[in-house]
Formats: structure tokens, C-alpha cells, sequence
């Protein structure tokens, strides 16, 4: 069985007892490693099935670990324990009694908000309640504490407050939140010596993937159910990760965790896997040259006995439109000249708003392409809703403006119900009339609702009469500014210019100013309903990079390596560096690094990752050992 595997993959997964860390660089082999490991456990070391528990982050990574086991044990393979963390602290919870429904989704964000309407808390946005309430519970800090480690700030003393009335309205009706999965099965390893040990029993062998991705209440649940005393009955804990790789800390992971494994557990073993079976040694060596430059890592060189390729390819553009026509250009060449196929090609950026330059370049040129888990830029959300105020301006008499004013009736909220919308429909096809029309003479009952409508009608009805003579950017801004719509979409009192939505809406207005009529941009934007085009999945893969984690593609190009976006701005420059070393390191074959000189209308400076994958810019480590 371990045949299959290079010398440093069969140390590691031939592993028997006791605590190891296998630090694995990307295309090593990892999950191979691991699926052999347990091969290992099962049929050379006599441990039962089920006696071995392997846990990841995701449902897909678990999904993944289970397809990949059953060549290595066949039927045995059910038998063994694979699960994510959360699900498997849901069964541990519900085995030992403890009675609860599980609170998420909207159901969670209408639970909270009823909590802070009994605190009589306004100045808060539901979101940053919910950000600042998980990152606590994520790092073990109840609400007490986390009173008292912000007193004298009025704001995260609220922020406590509502933290104690949202936990306390929780265990009254019996919910657990996603967080609450994690903190509960910890405090009852903790606290129950029984439960610990009977768990500490189950589990012979316990293997962790993507290890770089624990948070602190994820580290020390793991270390309840190890035994760390092997003097009898020796258990092992093996886990697996690459510190390179850390791109979660927003979600309150912690790299330390693998960094410092062996300072956290004195007499532990470190396997490195340094061989990468993904990419070429040009790639590999531009992987190498980013990443030395980050201070805090576990050192390793990345080897390969690939087959030379062809050296990292910079382009050089004058601004985000001529950028993603350069990718078509080098898009064409390859398939045309070089005979890959469209699916052999990902195109990777720091942020979702990027891909619409992208996207109109491919639909101009026909190139087919899809969004890797997303949605095509004009399909999100806060876009839709800006192209469909614009649809009822320019055509309220229509079908298209009926269906469009039924979506923007609630953007922002008009306590509009779905019976008055009923009502409307019933209303104008009584009539023959359309649904603009109804809108403005059926009588509304509710006064609130009323006013709130006719403010809406007040706005549109000029706009409306002009609709021919108005610039479609114009609209959009006048749309904005009206509704204070930013602040809508963001759920924020002041909305960062950095969020995602915010910078969507942005690129939306760049692209309508180029169009002179609402018309012509609205044709321009229904083009992107061709699905054969825009939502192909054996055409070329757009993706964020954190959506990318874990991929591979025999092309990969990264776009917009500028300052202020990769590095973001507002990231550690070193976990900006780890985002940027996963997206080249995708690459197997050909590697295209793009950047533009101006960014936004602006002058924009060449990201400083550039010069160090390219190996212009010493390390601040070559220097301090020089």
C-alpha cells in the first residue's frame, strides 16, 4: 500500500504513536498521505476502524477525504470516522444528551436583531454584532470576560451586553448557534472527566487536514481529545497543513497554531513534505522567491523533478479594460496556437469585483467561461437591483418593468408585503394596466407603507418623463444618494469604500459611464444572460483566490497584482502574501502575473509581490542573515 509513496510520504504516514505535525507544501500529496496513513493504521497496525476519527473544515474537503479512502481500505472504509469539526461535535452533542435545534441562516440574523430591539440598540449593525460575538467565542471568551476586557469602550461594552441577552435567549429556547457547536463540546470535554476519557478511548488514532485553519477553540477541543500521557495505551494525533497556505484569519483561524505545533506539544515530530507534484521548477522557483520573504514560517524548499517550462510571463497593462484584453490575446494564442482547452485556464483575483472587466472582455470575444462557485457580475445582488431601478425608468409599461419593480418594491425596505403585491398584480390586470401604473393610483391601507411608496413614486416619475435624455451613471448616483443605498446593501452606518458590495456598485457606475442612454446600457448588460457564453462549465474558471484554495490548473493567470489590492490594503501584509503565494501556486504549467498601471481611473503602483516572485527585492531574512 505504501509503496505508492516517496520516501518522506510513507515516514510520515508509517507514523505509529504519539503527536506529529506533517507540514506539506502544495501538489505534495497530502491527502494521499493521509488516506494511506489510515491504510496504515488499519492493516499493519491491527487499529480497528472505528477507532480512527479524520476531521477537516469543510463538507467538501470531508467529501473528498471519503471518495479518496475507499481505494486505499475498500469496504472498511465507511467504517471510519470522516467527518468536518462541526459535524462532528453535532453527533458528540446529541449523543451525550443534549437536547437543541440548531440556529443559522436568516433565522439567526432575525434572532439577534429581536434581541438588540429588546436592548433598544440602534447604532449597531446586525453584522459587526455577529462578527465581533464569533470571533469571541472562536477564541474561548465568554461574555463576562468579554465585558471585562473592553470596559471603557461604550461601543464593545454594548456589543457584550448584547452578546449575554443573545446567549441567554439562545438557552431559552433551546438553540445552538454554529460557534456554540464548538464552545459547547469543549466546556463538556473540560469539565466532564467521563465524557473526556470515553472519547479519549473511542479514538485510537485522530488525523486533522488543512491543520493551518484551526482557531484557537478548535486547537484546544483537539487537544481534549488526545491523550497526551503515553506511558499506556499510546493513542496517536497527526495533523497535516501548510503554514504557506494560512489564508483564514478574518474567519479567526490562527497560524500560530501550526507554526508553534512543536512548542505546544514538546517531543512531537515534524514531517516535511517538500516535494510538489503540481508545477514546473520555474513556477516552484517563483513560489519559493515570494514566499521566503515572510517572517513568521516554517522553512522549507519546494523540489520537484517536473520538467522545465517556460519562466513566469508579467503583463504590463495601461488600465483594468486593457488588462483584460491582454488575457484574451494570450487566451486565444494558447488555445488556438498551443492547443489547451478553455478548461485548462483559471483566471485569480484578490476580490469579486474584479471579474468584470474580465467578464465583458470574454463575452466581447466569445470566450466561454464560468464563475467558480459565484455569480457572473451582473447576476449579484446589489447590481441587480441598481439595473432594475434603471429597467422600470426606461420601461414602466412593459413586462420587463413589471418584473423589475416587483424586485426593487423592498431596496430599500418599504414594508411591502406579499399581499400587497398580490394586490398590485390583481389591481393593474383588472385595469389593463401595467404594474407602475397600479402602483401609483391603488390605494395603499397601511399608512406607513404608503408614504414610504409614494416617496418612491416621487423620485421615479421625473426621472421617468426623461428617461431618453439621462445618462444611465447619472441614475445610478441619483439612485444611490436617494435611497442611501449603500448603507442598505452594507447593513453598515458608514459604509467602508472597501466592501465588497460597495465595490461593485462602484465598477457598475464605470460601466455605465460609458454609454450615453439607459438603453443602450441595459442591452449591454442583458448580453450577459447568454449562458453558453457566461456560464460555461468547460470554459475558462474565474475565481477569488480563497476560492481557489486547493485547486490546481495546467494555466493560471493572476490579475490585478497592485498595490492597495494585492496586498490589500487592509491585510497583514504576510497573510497577504500567503494569498498571493496560493494563487501562483496553483499553476502547473504556464504562470501569467497581470498588473495595470492605473487602477480605478487612478495612477496604481505594481504590487511589491511582483519584484520578490520575480526575485528583484532581497528579503528582509537574506538581510538579517547577510
Amino acid at each position: 500500500m505504501s509503496e505508492e509513496l516517496n520516501p518522506k510520504q510513507r515516514e510520515a504516514a508509517q507514523f505509529k504513536d504519539g503527536i506529529a505535525a506533517v507540514i506539506a507544501v502544495p501538489g505534495s500529496g497530502k491527502t494521499r498521505t493521509m488516506m494511506e496513513r489510515i491504510g496504515i493504521l488499519v492493516t499493519e497496525y491491527g487499529i480497528p476502524p472505528e477507532h480512527i476519527l479524520g476531521l477537516t473544515f469543510t463538507r467538501n474537503a470531508a467529501d473528498e477525504m471519503r471518495s479518496r479512502l475507499v481505494p486505499v481500505l475498500g469496504d472498511l472504509s465507511s467504517r471510519v470516522r470522516l467527518s468536518t469539526i462541526h459535524s462532528f461535535c453535532l453527533h458528540l452533542l446529541k449523543v451525550e444528551g443534549k437536547v437543541f435545534d440548531i440556529l443559522s441562516g436568516k433565522e439567526q440574523l432575525v434572532f439577534i436583531k429581536n434581541v438588540m430591539k429588546r436592548l433598544r440598540v440602534k447604532d449597531l449593525t446586525i453584522g459587526t454584532v455577529l462578527r465581533e460575538i464569533s470571533l469571541a467565542k472562536n477564541n474561548i471568551i465568554d461574555p463576562e470576560e468579554f465585558k471585562a476586557l473592553f470596559e471603557g469602550d461604550k461601543t464593545m461594552t454594548q456589543i457584550a451586553d448584547i452578546y449575554q441577552a443573545y446567549d441567554e435567549a439562545k438557552v431559552n429556547k433551546m438553540l445552538l448557534d454554529f460557534d456554540d457547536l464548538l464552545l459547547e463540546t469543549y466546556y463538556l470535554l473540560r469539565e466532564n472527566q467521563d465524557i473526556r476519557e470515553k472519547y479519549q478511548g473511542s479514538f485510537q488514532s485522530i488525523l486533522v487536514d488543512e491543520f493551518q485553519d484551526t482557531n484557537p477553540v478548535q486547537f484546544e477541543l483537539l487537544r481534549l481529545l488526545i491523550r497526551e500521557d503515553n506511558k499506556h495505551d499510546p493513542s496517536s494525533f497527526w495533523v497535516a497543513g501548510d503554514d504557506a497556505q494560512a489564508i483564514y484569519s478574518f474567519t479567526g483561524a490562527s497560524v500560530g497554531n501550526i507554526i508553534n505545533f512543536q512548542t505546544m506539544f514538546p517531543g512531537s515530530r515534524q514531517f516535511i513534505l517538500d516535494f510538489n507534484y503540481r508545477s514546473t521548477p520555474q513556477i516552484l522557483h517563483a513560489c519559493q522567491n515570494l514566499i521566503r520573504h515572510n517572517v513568521k514560517q516554517i522553512h522549507k524548499d519546494l523540489k520537484t523533478d517536473n520538467p522545465d517550462g517556460e519562466n513566469v510571463i508579467v503583463l504590463e497593462a495601461s488600465n483594468e479594460e486593457t488588462e483584460a484584453l491582454g488575457l484574451v490575446n494570450e487566451i486565444v494564442d494558447l488555445i488556438e496556437r498551443k492547443g489547451f482547452e478553455y478548461s485548462d485556464i483559471a483566471v485569480l483575483y484578490r476580490a469579486n469585483f474584479q471579474s468584470r472587466y474580465v467578464e465583458e472582455a470574454f463575452l466581447q470575444n466569445k470566450i466561454p467561461y464560468h464563475i467558480q462557485n459565484g455569480q457572473t457580475f451582473y447576476d449579484r445582488w446589489e447590481v441587480r437591483c441598481l439595473l432594475d431601478y434603471l429597467r422600470v425608468i426606461n420601461a414602466p409599461d412593459s413586462d420587463e418593468g413589471d418584473e423589475a419593480l416587483l424586485n426593487i418594491m423592498n431596496v430599500p425596505v418599504r414594508y411591502v408585503s406579499n399581499k400587497v403585491k398580490d394586490q398590485l398584480k390583481s389591481f393593474s390586470r383588472e385595469r389593463g394596466i401595467h404594474l407602475y401604473q397600479g402602483l401609483k393610483s391603488m390605494i395603499v391601507t397601511v399608512p406607513y407603507v404608503r408614504k414610504l411608496i409614494k416617496e418612491m413614486v416621487g423620485f421615479m416619475d421625473p426621472l421617468i418623463k426623461s428617461a431618453e435624455t439621462l445618462e444611465p451613471v447619472q441614475v445610478i448616483q441619483s439612485i444611490r444618494t436617494m435611497f442611501d443605498y449603500d448603507r442598505f446593501i452594507v447593513d453598515e452606518d458608514i459604509p467602508s469604500p472597501d466592501d465588497v458590495k460597495i465595490s461593485n456598485i462602484n465598477q457598475l457606475q464605470l460601466a455605465a459611464a460609458r454609454y450615453s442612454t439607459i438603453t443602450a446600457f441595459l442591452e449591454y448588460t442583458d448580453s450577459f444572460k447568454d449562458e453558453t457564453v457566461g456560464d460555461d462549465k468547460e470554459g475558462v474558471s474565474l475565481m477569488t483566490v480563497h476560492k481557489a484554495k486547493g485547486l490546481e490548473f495546467p494555466i493560471v493567470f493572476v490579475i490585478g497584482l497592485v498595490e492597495g489590492l494585492m496586498p490589500s490594503k487592509k491585510g497583514n501584509m504576510e497573510e497577504e502574501r500567503r494569498i498571493c503565494f496560493v494563487a501562483i501556486s496553483r499553476a502547473m504549467h504556464l504562470l501569467f502575473l497581470s498588473y495595470p498601471l492605473n487602477y480605478i481611473g487612478q495612477p496604481a503602483k505594481k504590487s511589491i509581490f511582483l519584484d520578490e516572485i520575480l526575485g528583484n527585492r532581497q528579503s528582509v531574512i537574506d538581510k538579517s542573515a547577510a
